[in-house]
């Protein structure tokens, strides 16, 4: 008779079983998303203007003390076509001489006007405000109102392109995902990483966002129907909200509205934060979405990011441990939880280089880090979950009460 072995740890194999249960629908759905990859909508490629969308567009740009970074978007949006109608840049009382910034190129593009908002009323976030009181200010005869971000440098055909597209297709919202620019390797570890993050809750861009809760956008070029805008009374219902972009779009697919998130690497890049802490503490406080779900989907959400991207981190290495100190506990459900996660970890070795193309990685100092920026997807996932126990009452210097509190 074979002899037998005792089994040193037989709960082992009952906690593997329930975390089999647990994380096998989650990889199911991880590869349904990812697996609309291949057949994503292809990133956006420049385009000329035609005579039909001459003063079509009216761009407004919300900015607030971005005189260190507002040249470059400036000088991105004076190279567009005549699509642009004009550009509002829409300031909200800074103290660093944005203004100045916007007086020099005024001289040579007469499309460029500063405007200074109305004070931040009550309920209302600073950057939705600015960007509805630009709205409010731009020509009714405007058929896009295409709002972009100070640190965005738009790139040659951006405009042109996206509103062609969209009238093609029959979209009324749109927004953009860029190339990033990064300089150190903290960021080139961490941001990839955090970005990750809605990759694996809302697939690629370019893919069908589906239902209209599980809507991306990106605020930072985002376009939309001027007709659709007043229908929406601007971004009151995203007043409130820290991720007003998301918000917004997905208030507009709940109204019948077409919406798409789209590849624009090839039009648009962007420098969002400077160093690694500010990524953390900036990026993170908005990645959770709360402002544009409820909160059962969001803690859904992080259920299953800790179970497929950040616990697989501390299964493969404890598993391994676990089966050259004790094979005989090496059950049938542990074997099966090691293999799980090791797939899970290859896949998202895999979702690393199919990101590459969204980071300008040539000739960067620090930007070997990218390849190991998965080592940071447990800590991307704990910023998420931080994020979510809590409001924000901070944002780019402005302070913010909690909304049950009177000014």
């Amino acid at each position: 008779m074979p002899a037998i072995v005792a089994v040193p740890f037989p709960w082992l194999s009952a906690l593997a079983f329930f975390l089999l249960m647990a994380q096998l629908p989650m990889a199911s759905v991880l590869l349904s998303r990812l697996f609309q990859g291949p057949f994503r909508r292809l990133p956006l490629a420049p385009a000329q203007a035609t005579l039909e969308q001459l003063g079509t567009v009216s761009v407004v740009v919300p900015t607030l003390n971005e005189a260190d970074r507002l040249r470059p978007c400036l000088e991105g949006l004076t190279r567009q076509g005549y699509e642009v109608r004009e550009v509002l840049v829409v300031d909200s009382r800074s103290t660093d001489g944005t203004q100045a910034v916007v007086s020099d190129y005024q001289e040579n593009d007469p499309r460029l006007r500063w405007l200074q908002d109305d004070p931040l009323p009550w309920g209302w976030v600073g950057r939705p405000w600015a960007l509805d009181y630009g709205f409010r200010h731009t020509a009714e005869a405007s058929t896009w109102v295409l709002g972009i971000d100070a640190d965005t440098y738009p790139q040659p055909g951006l405009v042109a392109a996206l509103a062609l597209a969209m009238e093609q297709d029959g979209y009324d919202l749109v927004s953009l995902a860029p190339q990033f620019i990064l300089k150190q390797p903290g960021e080139f570890w961490l941001q990839p990483a955090l970005l990750m993050t809605l990759v694996y809750r809302f697939g690629p861009a370019g893919c069908p966002s589906g239902a209209p809760q599980r809507v991306m956008a990106n605020g930072q070029c985002f376009m939309v129907r001027r007709s659709l805008l007043a229908q929406l009374d601007g971004y009151r219902s995203a007043s409130a909200s820290f991720c007003d972009d998301v918000t917004l779009a997905r208030y507009a697919a709940a109204q019948g509205a077409k919406v798409g998130f789209w590849d624009g690497s090839r039009l648009l890049k962007v420098r969002m934060y400077e160093g690694m802490a500010e990524t953390w503490r900036e990026w993170g406080r908005s990645l959770d979405l709360k402002d544009a779900a409820p909160t059962a989907q969001i803690w859904s959400d992080w259920v299953f990011l800790a179970l497929v991207q950040g616990l697989p981190w501390l299964l493969v290495p404890g598993l391994w441990g676990l089966h050259q100190g004790w094979p005989a506990a090496w059950s049938l459900p542990l074997q099966l939880v090691l293999g799980v996660n090791t797939g899970l970890l290859l896949i998202r070795f895999g979702m690393q280089i199919a990101v590459a193309s969204a980071y300008d990685l040539k000739g960067v100092p620090g930007s070997w880090a990218f390849w190991l920026s998965p080592l940071a997807d447990l800590a991307a996932v704990v910023r998420i979950g931080l994020s979510s126990l809590r409001r924000p009452t901070q944002w780019r210097g402005r302070q913010y009460l909690p909304l049950s509190e009177p000014r």
